[in-house]
């Protein structure tokens, strides 16, 4: 292998998508043959997942986040699976499946039943949720096995689509605040709730809007990091905090975006873009894909790693796929290798053309997240 190929997640191995039948498993629950991890049996568990906190950002951080930075040094690093992105991870992270098993294969993706872009973060309402992943998530397995569970987060994240296709089952709480959010889950945990999940956005939301370099994106993770210890501290005794994230983040200053207005020519064949800045997914016309493919490599170099759709499904980027799923994935994919972003101003989000973090590549920086464990 190169020493510019991707390396590619083991989907069978160390990753995301592992955190929650390991968990699970270790309140007793009964799914299948999960990984090793060490973790003990436990009364309870409860599972924050952190959006955006990769292990290479964290460690770069350990001033402002002194209990997250005091689990570290007996961490699991972990890789996020590919795209990077939340829709992906969270889909991996809510079924204990790779993406091209459970069907969430991008930011911006391709509904081939009506040949139409749609975003599978927001969603889209006329897409069904439980027919678009159809496989059932581990909150499902654990109501089958009468194991409580609950999952405290936003209220905006009740009943959505992407809650609905990937995070069904159990019984959720709203909490909008940190401080209600730690209040919410320590009394979750203190009744007849054996997992609890736990999501919090603010730090994902700060790199993204200023870099994860920046005073606001380390003042998100200090106030995280205490909610982090305060759980800690009140969850019951004989619990487990299990901290994760869906995925890392890089900063990419906007002179380093290439904007594909630009370059009209790369776009000859392609009908629709999809995918995100730094994992282009581009769904092309009939017997285009060689074609669009080569024209981007050429363009951008070692820059990117560019594959058709055959190539990223047999090199193992979305783990197996299902015939269901295949047509979802573009046709040509042109993930980010190095400090480039590529954007279509004539089509793209206004709101996305302002953001500095970026994820969804491949990179370190973009794949690894930590499995910080504390015993409470």
């Amino acid at each position: 292998m190169a020493a510019t190929d991707p390396i590619v997640p083991d989907y069978t191995g160390d990753v995301l998508g592992r955190v929650l039948p390991v968990a699970a498993t270790a309140i007793g629950a009964d799914l299948g043959v999960v990984p090793d991890w060490g973790l003990p049996t436990a009364e309870r568990i409860c599972v924050l997942l952190v959006d955006g906190l990769g292990s290479e950002l964290l460690a770069a951080a350990t001033d402002v986040a002194p209990f997250l930075a005091s689990l570290l040094p007996a961490a699991r690093i972990l890789r996020a699976g590919f795209p990077t992105t939340t829709a992906a991870s969270m889909g991996s992270f809510g079924t204990g499946l790779p993406p091209g098993r459970h069907g969430l294969v991008g930011y911006d993706v391709l509904d081939p039943d009506r040949d139409l872009i749609f975003n599978e973060l927001k969603w889209d309402p006329a897409v069904d949720p439980r027919a678009w992943q159809p496989h059932p998530t581990v909150f499902e397995t654990l109501d089958t096995q009468d194991l409580p569970s609950v999952r405290v987060g936003p209220a905006r994240f009740a009943g959505s689509g992407l809650t609905e296709a990937v995070l069904r089952g159990g019984r959720f709480v709203p909490a909008d605040r940190l401080h209600h959010i730690v209040s919410a889950t320590v009394a979750a945990m203190k009744g007849d709730d054996r997992l609890a999940y736990v999501y919090w956005g603010g730090v994902d939301f700060a790199g993204h809007a200023n870099g994860w370099r920046s005073a606001a994106w380390r003042r998100a993770l200090h106030q995280l990091d205490q909610a982090a210890l305060a759980l800690a501290r009140r969850l019951p005794p004989g619990t487990t905090l299990v901290v994760t994230a869906d995925h890392g983040m890089m900063d990419l200053p906007h002179e380093y975006r290439h904007d594909l207005a630009d370059t009209p020519e790369l776009l000859a064949g392609v009908r629709h873009i999809g995918g995100e800045t730094r994992a282009l997914q581009l769904y092309c016309e009939p017997d285009a894909a060689e074609e669009v493919a080569a024209g981007f490599a050429d363009r951008f170099g070692d820059l990117v790693w560019v594959r058709t759709r055959r190539e990223a499904v047999d090199q193992g980027w979305f783990g197996p796929v299902e015939d269901r799923v295949l047509p979802r994935i573009g046709d040509v994919i042109v993930a980010a290798a190095g400090n480039i972003g590529l954007v279509d101003t004539r089509v793209a989000n206004p709101k996305v053309l302002t953001l500095l973090g970026q994820h969804g590549s491949l990179t370190e920086a973009e794949q690894l997240v930590p499995l910080l464990v504390h015993h409470c």
